[in-house]
Protein backbone atom coordinates (compact mmCIF):
# COMPACT_ATOMS: atom_id res chain seq x y z
CA UNK A 1 0.00 0.00 0.00
CA UNK A 2 1.73 3.09 -1.09
CA UNK A 3 1.54 6.65 0.91
CA UNK A 4 -2.06 7.73 -1.12
CA UNK A 5 -3.55 4.57 -0.95
CA UNK A 6 -2.83 5.00 2.89
CA UNK A 7 -4.20 8.71 2.97
CA UNK A 8 -7.31 7.57 1.40
CA UNK A 9 -7.92 5.13 3.70
CA UNK A 10 -7.02 7.02 6.58
CA UNK A 11 -9.34 9.74 5.69
CA UNK A 12 -12.20 7.44 4.81
CA UNK A 13 -11.52 5.38 7.95
CA UNK A 14 -11.23 8.54 10.34
CA UNK A 15 -14.91 10.07 9.51
CA UNK A 16 -16.39 6.22 9.29
CA UNK A 17 -15.44 5.36 12.89
CA UNK A 18 -15.61 8.48 14.62
CA UNK A 19 -18.77 7.60 16.20
CA UNK A 20 -17.54 3.60 16.88
CA UNK A 21 -16.58 2.18 19.70
CA UNK A 22 -13.10 1.18 20.30
CA UNK A 23 -13.43 -2.22 19.76
CA UNK A 24 -14.81 -2.00 16.35
CA UNK A 25 -11.91 0.30 15.13
CA UNK A 26 -9.27 -2.25 16.90
CA UNK A 27 -11.11 -5.12 15.21
CA UNK A 28 -10.74 -2.93 11.53
CA UNK A 29 -7.08 -2.26 12.48
CA UNK A 30 -6.35 -5.81 12.98
CA UNK A 31 -8.05 -7.01 10.23
CA UNK A 32 -6.58 -4.00 7.76
CA UNK A 33 -2.86 -4.22 9.22
CA UNK A 34 -1.18 -7.36 9.97
CA UNK A 35 1.67 -5.90 11.05
CA UNK A 36 0.39 -4.06 14.00
CA UNK A 37 0.87 -2.90 17.30
CA UNK A 38 -0.09 -1.55 20.23
CA UNK A 39 2.10 0.63 22.38
CA UNK A 40 1.17 0.64 26.17
CA UNK A 41 2.58 2.67 29.07
CA UNK A 42 0.14 0.90 31.22
CA UNK A 43 -1.75 3.71 32.38
CA UNK A 44 -4.98 3.81 32.84
CA UNK A 45 -5.80 4.41 28.78
CA UNK A 46 -3.36 2.14 27.96
CA UNK A 47 -4.71 -1.26 30.08
CA UNK A 48 -7.95 -0.79 28.98
CA UNK A 49 -6.53 -1.10 25.50
CA UNK A 50 -4.91 -4.15 26.40
CA UNK A 51 -7.89 -5.58 27.87
CA UNK A 52 -9.77 -4.56 24.55
CA UNK A 53 -7.34 -5.88 22.23
CA UNK A 54 -6.89 -9.05 24.02
CA UNK A 55 -10.45 -9.83 23.75
CA UNK A 56 -10.74 -8.63 20.28
CA UNK A 57 -7.35 -9.74 18.59
CA UNK A 58 -4.64 -11.58 21.33
CA UNK A 59 -2.27 -12.14 18.03
CA UNK A 60 -1.52 -8.38 17.88
CA UNK A 61 1.79 -7.48 19.16
CA UNK A 62 2.02 -5.08 22.73
CA UNK A 63 5.30 -3.35 23.66
CA UNK A 64 6.41 -1.12 26.29
CA UNK A 65 9.44 1.18 26.85
CA UNK A 66 10.98 0.11 29.87
CA UNK A 67 12.63 3.32 30.60
CA UNK A 68 14.58 1.61 33.90
CA UNK A 69 13.43 4.53 35.66
CA UNK A 70 9.44 3.25 36.16
CA UNK A 71 7.93 3.23 39.49
CA UNK A 72 8.01 -0.11 41.10
CA UNK A 73 4.01 -0.01 40.96
CA UNK A 74 4.19 0.18 37.32
CA UNK A 75 6.67 -2.74 37.11
CA UNK A 76 4.57 -4.67 39.46
CA UNK A 77 1.30 -4.17 37.40
CA UNK A 78 3.40 -5.10 34.31
CA UNK A 79 3.53 -8.67 36.13
CA UNK A 80 0.01 -8.66 36.74
CA UNK A 81 -1.03 -7.88 33.56
CA UNK A 82 1.13 -10.92 32.17
CA UNK A 83 -0.38 -13.24 34.77
CA UNK A 84 -4.20 -11.91 33.68
CA UNK A 85 -3.99 -12.17 30.06
CA UNK A 86 -1.99 -15.72 29.41
CA UNK A 87 -0.20 -15.95 25.65
CA UNK A 88 0.28 -12.11 25.68
CA UNK A 89 2.53 -11.02 23.26
CA UNK A 90 4.15 -8.20 25.59
CA UNK A 91 7.46 -6.85 24.09
CA UNK A 92 9.97 -5.29 26.60
CA UNK A 93 12.04 -2.02 24.66
CA UNK A 94 15.25 -0.77 26.23
CA UNK A 95 17.15 2.21 25.43
CA UNK A 96 20.23 1.41 23.89
CA UNK A 97 21.99 2.88 26.89
CA UNK A 98 22.03 1.82 30.81
CA UNK A 99 21.30 4.46 33.44
CA UNK A 100 25.02 4.34 34.27
CA UNK A 101 26.25 5.06 30.49
CA UNK A 102 23.30 7.65 30.02
CA UNK A 103 25.59 8.98 33.12
CA UNK A 104 28.77 8.64 32.19
CA UNK A 105 27.91 10.41 28.67
CA UNK A 106 26.00 12.83 29.79
CA UNK A 107 26.11 14.12 32.77
CA UNK A 108 24.27 12.58 36.05
CA UNK A 109 20.46 13.65 36.63
CA UNK A 110 19.78 14.07 32.84
CA UNK A 111 16.47 14.32 33.37
CA UNK A 112 16.90 17.70 35.38
CA UNK A 113 19.39 19.35 33.70
CA UNK A 114 17.82 18.32 30.06
CA UNK A 115 14.78 16.12 30.24
CA UNK A 116 14.23 16.30 26.33
CA UNK A 117 17.27 14.45 25.91
CA UNK A 118 16.68 12.27 28.76
CA UNK A 119 13.20 11.12 27.04
CA UNK A 120 14.95 11.10 23.40
CA UNK A 121 17.64 8.47 24.79
CA UNK A 122 15.01 6.03 27.21
CA UNK A 123 11.95 6.91 24.58
CA UNK A 124 12.02 8.24 21.75
CA UNK A 125 14.75 5.96 20.04
CA UNK A 126 13.82 2.80 21.44
CA UNK A 127 9.93 3.75 20.05
CA UNK A 128 11.82 4.73 16.56
CA UNK A 129 13.45 1.58 16.34
CA UNK A 130 10.65 -0.73 17.23
CA UNK A 131 7.71 1.14 14.75
CA UNK A 132 10.11 0.51 12.38
CA UNK A 133 9.15 -3.11 12.09
CA UNK A 134 5.28 -2.22 11.88
CA UNK A 135 3.12 -0.65 9.25
CA UNK A 136 0.69 0.89 11.86
CA UNK A 137 0.28 1.45 16.17
CA UNK A 138 -2.33 2.01 18.19
CA UNK A 139 -1.94 4.75 20.97
CA UNK A 140 -4.10 5.26 24.20
CA UNK A 141 -4.00 9.32 23.65
CA UNK A 142 -7.48 11.04 24.60
CA UNK A 143 -8.32 14.63 22.96
CA UNK A 144 -8.85 15.66 26.54
CA UNK A 145 -5.69 14.93 27.85
CA UNK A 146 -3.93 18.04 26.91
CA UNK A 147 -4.08 20.79 24.47
CA UNK A 148 -1.25 19.13 22.26
CA UNK A 149 -4.25 16.13 22.23
CA UNK A 150 -7.20 18.12 21.56
CA UNK A 151 -7.19 17.61 17.83
CA UNK A 152 -6.28 13.65 17.22
CA UNK A 153 -7.66 11.70 15.15
CA UNK A 154 -9.37 8.12 15.12
CA UNK A 155 -7.12 7.43 12.56
CA UNK A 156 -4.52 9.16 11.43
CA UNK A 157 -1.11 9.16 9.60
CA UNK A 158 1.59 9.29 12.05
CA UNK A 159 4.00 11.47 9.98
CA UNK A 160 6.72 11.66 13.15
CA UNK A 161 7.29 7.83 12.65
CA UNK A 162 6.16 7.21 9.48
CA UNK A 163 3.07 4.75 10.11
CA UNK A 164 -0.65 4.63 10.32
CA UNK A 165 -2.11 5.67 13.78
CA UNK A 166 -5.62 4.28 15.66
CA UNK A 167 -6.20 6.60 18.85
CA UNK A 168 -9.46 4.56 19.59
CA UNK A 169 -9.88 6.22 22.89
CA UNK A 170 -9.49 9.83 21.81
CA UNK A 171 -13.07 10.68 21.85
CA UNK A 172 -13.90 8.64 25.54
CA UNK A 173 -13.22 11.00 28.69
CA UNK A 174 -11.60 10.11 32.17
CA UNK A 175 -14.62 8.79 32.76
CA UNK A 176 -15.30 7.04 30.38
CA UNK A 177 -11.95 4.88 31.10
CA UNK A 178 -12.69 4.50 34.78
CA UNK A 179 -16.12 3.29 34.15
CA UNK A 180 -14.76 0.57 31.50
CA UNK A 181 -12.05 -0.80 33.83
CA UNK A 182 -14.53 -1.08 37.18
CA UNK A 183 -16.98 -2.93 35.00
CA UNK A 184 -14.76 -5.10 33.56
CA UNK A 185 -12.45 -5.54 36.39
CA UNK A 186 -9.36 -4.25 34.68
CA UNK A 187 -5.77 -4.16 36.51
CA UNK A 188 -4.68 -0.97 37.07
CA UNK A 189 -1.31 1.14 38.48
CA UNK A 190 -2.61 1.35 42.16
CA UNK A 191 -0.97 5.13 41.48
CA UNK A 192 -3.51 6.02 39.88
CA UNK A 193 -5.46 5.53 43.64
CA UNK A 194 -2.88 8.51 45.00
CA UNK A 195 -3.54 11.31 42.58
CA UNK A 196 -1.28 10.18 40.00
CA UNK A 197 -3.89 10.21 37.05
CA UNK A 198 -0.43 10.16 34.09
CA UNK A 199 2.26 8.19 34.86
CA UNK A 200 5.39 8.32 34.16
CA UNK A 201 9.22 8.17 34.99
CA UNK A 202 10.07 7.93 39.00
CA UNK A 203 12.47 11.44 38.60
CA UNK A 204 9.54 13.33 36.22
CA UNK A 205 6.04 12.52 37.66
CA UNK A 206 4.86 13.55 41.14
CA UNK A 207 1.12 13.80 42.62
CA UNK A 208 -0.90 16.13 41.42
CA UNK A 209 -2.81 18.52 43.94
CA UNK A 210 -6.89 19.49 44.10
CA UNK A 211 -7.18 21.69 40.89
CA UNK A 212 -4.68 20.82 38.78
CA UNK A 213 -4.68 19.89 35.81
CA UNK A 214 -4.65 16.04 35.25
CA UNK A 215 -1.08 16.20 33.59
CA UNK A 216 0.56 18.96 35.82
CA UNK A 217 2.19 16.09 37.49
CA UNK A 218 4.49 15.44 34.83
CA UNK A 219 7.72 17.62 34.08
CA UNK A 220 6.74 19.80 36.65
CA UNK A 221 8.25 23.11 36.63
CA UNK A 222 9.21 23.03 33.10
CA UNK A 223 7.77 24.29 29.79
CA UNK A 224 8.34 20.59 29.07
CA UNK A 225 4.32 18.47 28.49
CA UNK A 226 5.11 15.53 26.26
CA UNK A 227 8.17 13.35 25.81
CA UNK A 228 7.98 13.68 22.72
CA UNK A 229 6.18 10.30 21.36
CA UNK A 230 2.94 11.96 20.27
CA UNK A 231 3.54 15.53 18.08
Amino acid sequence: MNLLEKESLIEKASIEFEDKTPQELLKYAADTFPSLTLASSFGAEDVVLVDMLFKTNPEVDIFYLDTDFHFKETYETIEKIKERYKGIKLIRIQPELTPEEQGEKFGEKLWESSPDKCCDIRKVKPLTNILGKYDAWITGIRRDQAPTRANAKKVEYDNKFGLVKFNPLASWTSEDVWNYIHENDVIYNPLHDQNYPSIGCVYCTRQVQPGEDPRAGRWSDTSKTECGLHK
